[in-house]
């Protein structure tokens, strides 16, 4: 067993501060992700699993920071208690461990796993509606391209000519996906 405390920090975008969450708290190891918590495929949620071993501690500053809806957030928790690994979330200051079997906890641990899902939901429903509202005033147009017309005109030519899509791709700074589209 290592006994080691564990730090994961969790920010939606890269231009938000992480000093916030787990400031003053002694952490021999962090693992920092800016990414969104819609799902668990985040680069260093899966370097921390891969990490902790029994005896740990993984500490989160809050619930939503470590997944925004129930099944994820009980999955992680429980997969993580099964290799005898601790959770703990400061902000709710909820501790969950393999030993401790507290019906009330995970009554609590539940309902605040579905309010952070419910949260997640009401941004995303936010968000849909003043996109809407910005296309019916003129002022949202999508993203915009990642190419300008030389560009697309150059990646046109050399794509025509033969050139490897994915080299291409790389060259020009965008997915194969978005190639083909600029292709076409």
């Amino acid at each position: 067993m290592t006994n080691q405390r564990i730090g994961y920090i969790r920010v939606s975008s890269l231009d938000q501060n992480i000093e916030r969450q787990l400031d003053g708290i002694h952490l021999d190891k962090v693992f920092t992700d800016k990414a969104s918590a819609k799902d668990t495929n985040r680069p260093q949620l899966q370097a921390v699993l891969s990490h902790v071993r029994a005896g740990d501690t993984l500490i989160v500053h809050s619930m939503d920071r470590l997944a925004r809806n129930v099944e994820d957030m009980l999955r992680l928790v429980r997969e993580m208690n099964d290799k005898r690994v601790s959770a703990h979330f400061i902000k709710e200051n909820m501790s969950f461990t393999a030993a401790s079997d507290d019906p009330c906890s995970v009554l609590m641990f539940t309902m605040l796993s579905a309010f952070a899902q419910f949260e997640r939901s009401l941004i995303k429903e936010r968000q849909r509606e003043g996109i809407a509202l910005a296309k019916a005033k003129g002022i949202y147009k999508g993203r915009k391209p990642a190419l300008n017309a030389e560009r697309v005109a150059q990646l046109r030519e050399q794509a025509a000519a033969g050139a490897n899509r994915t080299k291409l791709a790389k060259e020009f700074g965008i997915i194969r996906e978005t190639l083909y589209q600029y292709i076409r």
